[in-house]
This record gives C-alpha cells, structure tokens and sequence, in this order.
C-alpha cells in the first residue's frame, strides 16, 4: 500500500470541524464543544485497519484573522506562480506572532502537503470572511474539497453550495452526525479523483473499510450469540455439608433468595459486558446509555408482561420455530429404526417442539431452586438456567437493537444513546432455518444437553441474520 495521505480539516472556528474529524478517524475521544476555540494546536488522527494506517485527519484550529492574512500574502506575492511560496514565507515570518497563531498552525500541514477538508456550517449566511478564507486555500495549491456540515435549524446550503462551487471541485453536504457509511467511503473516492497518486491508496482504503464493516457485524455475531448461550445456561450453585441443615421450607426460601439475587445480578453484568464488547468493537469507548437494565422486581421485571409486550415474540414465531426444530431432532427416532417410523419420529417431534415452544411462550417464568444430595455427606442448590426460551429472544431483541444502533452511530454523536423502547416484530422476517437453529440451540441450553461445533456455529449464523433482517426493517421503517 502506498503512503497514507493526509487531511488536513480547516474552517471558521465552532463550525464542525473536530466532529468530521471524529467520525473520518472513528475517535470518539475527540474534543466537541459549542464554544470557538476548543481546538488552538493541530492534531492527527490516523485511521488503520488491521495495523495499516489508511489515511490520517489533521483536527485544525479555526480561521481568525483571514483578512489580514489575505491581505500580507497579497502584498508579498508578485504572480499566481509564487502562491505557495508566498504562504511559506508568511508561516515563517508569523509563526511566533499571537496574533496568526491559528492560521500558522492551519497552515502548516497544507505546506507539508496535506489535502484540504474544508468545513462551512450551512444553517448560517455566506459571508466576505468565508471568502478570503477560501482565497488563502485556494493559494496552497493542494487538492481540497468542500463539505456543508449543516448544524444549527436555518439552511443557506444552496448559497454555500453555489459559493463553494468556485473554489473547490468538489462540495458535498456532509452530517458529520448522522451521515451514513456509504458517505464516508464516498468522501475517500473523490479525493482519489482529485489527487492521481492517492487513487490507489484510497480505493484500498474503500476496501479496507468496507471488510471491516463485514467483519464487525459477523464478530457481533458471535457476541451476541456467546451471551445468549452463556445467560441460558447459567446456574448459580452452593454446596453445603452435611451438618449445613437446608431441608425447611424458612430455609429453603431464604436460600432461595440469596442464589435468585445473585443469579439475577449476574445477568445484569453479562448483559452489560456483552454491550461493552460491541461498542468497543466498534470503537466506541465513551457512549452513555438510557435503557432498563434486566431488573426482576420492579414495572419493567424481565418476566413481566409489560417486558414481553415489548421484547417477547409471538406464540405463532415460537410455535413454527419449535415445529422445526423438534422435527429435527425426531429425526434421530426415525434414523433408529432405520426408517421404519416412515418420519413419524419427525413428525412426532416436530409435534412435541411446537407444544412446548408454546408452553414456554405462555409465560415468562422464573428459574426454580433445586436441591440435591450425593456423596459424602454434601448437599448443592442451585438455582437456574432459566427454562423459559422467551427469556433469551428478550435479551436477544434488546442485543440486535443496541448492535444497530453501535453499528449506526457516528463517532461525532455525544447525545444520550436511548435503548428505552422495544419492538422485536422485524424477527417475523427471519428465514425458517435460522427461526429453527435459534430455538435448537435454546432448547438444548434449556434442558442442559451439550452443543456440538456446528450447531453452535449454525446459532451464530443464525444471529447474524437477526442482525441483516433488523437492519432492513429499521430501513423500511425510516
């Protein structure tokens, strides 16, 4: 790969500059505020992919005097041919005056060769100042582009996009926010048209970004899916001697209580991590989250049935998924005979899964405590797994809509990422097989059988589309 390219981020300041560069470089800790000035040095910010460095964003402070500037560079230039030489001679005479401190350091990586990203905030007026701004650019002779991050209520794109069209080739309206994916890679392809020997480092850039895109998603995949398991199947266990007397009803509920309290936090926690590992699989390290947290005694019980109104799915889902993959298991039945059963096995099976699909789909419940004897005088309790499916589709539901919203966030967002409200109607939109291998895979964590490999990787699969099929039902729904 050729030499990563710079980019140099200039503009007025308080216009949006460090929120491009946030979301370009994919660095959420990059400094946002409202007030001018936040940004008074030049930093970088490289972007890599795999450890390869794939271009790297120059965060500038803003114009504050251009004018001025303006004016001693015209003064001191004799022809258009001397531009860039004149710009030199005024960093260098101006560098240690406080007045051209913002300019010589904007300046300063344009001279070392730096494309120019040039930041206008489109909700306020085309201005004269904008214009010399625009003039000083235009002497360094570097590639550059415009682009309209629009931050306040008003437009004045159309003026800005008119005005902008005569120094710049190419001017796009860019949310640095909310811009989607695609807009990013668009950005890298047309600095590549306008700048021959970076056209190839860029295109491999588009492709770097875009594998990693695909990566991301099957990692989170396997996130998700990992969790689940892991929340299914959990148990929380005590072991008591012989003399530890656990047999009464006092002492069994009270013992009750402390395992479900612990059980209960536990899956709280690892609903957590699994957050954690997909934001910061996507390099967020900073989001602050409103949701409700998995919580069993208050409006918004995971077992309640304001819950299952919001995250559970419907008895029709869990009937025909446990169709399948009941139907899947009779089949051992059939394979004993040798085909004698003539799929009765199947179709038995397929029978007893939808019934107890819908069984369990009839009410969330709540693990139970058991107790048990064996050797040497011990006695275990535990408490859990859960047997109920619907609990692992809430927490499925709850996981894909926070991948999406992860997946779709721009490392320029600083709002409150909302997790509040749920609606798991988009897992009608699964394919049968994948409805199948979910509900396989949760009835046999359920009643404690052990995974193989390959259904495992099939509930991974699985997952991952649950991820695809949310992300066109939010699209659909936009």
């Amino acid at each position: 790969m050729n030499s990563a390219p710079n980019f140099a981020v200039v503009g007025h300041p308080n216009k949006g500059k460090s929120s491009i560069v946030a979301t370009l470089s994919q660095n959420d800790a990059i400094a946002i505020a409202l007030e001018p000035g936040t940004t008074r040095s030049s930093q970088s910010y490289p972007l890599s992919v795999d450890g390869k460095i794939l271009y790297t964003l120059v965060d500038t402070p803003g114009f504050q005097r251009p004018r001025k500037v303006l004016e001693w560079l015209e003064a001191h230039s004799v022809s258009a041919s001397d531009h860039s030489d004149t710009l030199k001679a005024f960093v260098g005479q101006h560098k240690d005056d406080e007045r051209f401190t913002d300019e010589c350091e904007l300046l300063q990586p344009l001279i070392e060769g730096a494309g120019i990203i040039y930041v206008v905030d489109g909700s306020v007026p085309y201005s004269a100042q904008h214009e010399a701004e625009m003039t000083i650019l235009r002497w360094t002779g570097r590639p550059s582009l415009a682009l309209i991050n629009t931050i306040g209520l008003e437009d004045y794109s159309d003026t800005w996009q008119a005005a902008l069209g005569q120094f710049f080739q190419v001017v796009r309206k860019f949310n640095a926010v909310r811009a989607p994916f695609e807009q990013h890679l668009s950005l890298l392809r047309a600095f590549g048209q306008l700048e021959p020997q970076w056209e190839k480092t860029l295109n491999q850039a588009t492709q770097y970004l875009s594998k990693q895109r695909q990566q991301r998603r099957s990692q989170s995949a396997s996130i998700v899916a990992k969790a689940l398991s892991d929340m299914m199947s959990y148990q929380e266990k005590r072991t008591f001697a012989q003399h530890e007397n656990v047999s009464s009803d006092s002492d069994q509920g009270e013992l009750a209580g402390k395992l479900s309290k612990c059980w209960y936090e536990h899956q709280r926690e690892r609903e957590q991590s699994l957050r954690k590992s997909i934001e910061h699989l996507y390099q967020h390290q900073r989001i602050r989250r409103q949701e409700t947290e998995l919580n069993w005694h208050s409006a918004q019980d995971l077992f309640s049935q304001d819950s299952r109104q919001q995250w559970a799915v419907s008895r029709r889902y869990l009937v025909t998924a446990g169709f399948g993959a009941g139907a899947i298991g009779g089949v051992s039945i059939d394979a004993l005979t040798f085909g004698a059963s003539l799929g009765t096995g199947a179709l038995l099976g397929g029978f007893m899964g939808a019934a107890g699909s819908y069984y369990y789909g009839a009410k969330l419940l709540s693990p139970a405590l058991k107790i048990a004897s064996f050797g040497k005088g011990l006695t275990t309790a535990t408490f859990g797994p859960v047997q109920d499916s619907q609990f692992a589709y809430i927490v499925l539901g709850r996981a894909v809509d926070h991948w999406w919203h992860i997946s779709h966030r721009n490392h320029a967002g600083r709002d409150l990422l909302d997790l509040v409200q749920g609606d798991n109607h988009w897992i009608e939109g699964l394919d049968k097989d994948s409805r199948r291998s979910i509900q396989r895979t949760l009835d046999k964590i359920r009643k404690q059988q052990p995974t193989d490999e390959s259904l495992q990787q099939r509930f991974t699969e699985a997952v991952q589309e649950c991820l695809a099929v949310y992300e066109k039902w939010r699209a659909d729904k936009a």
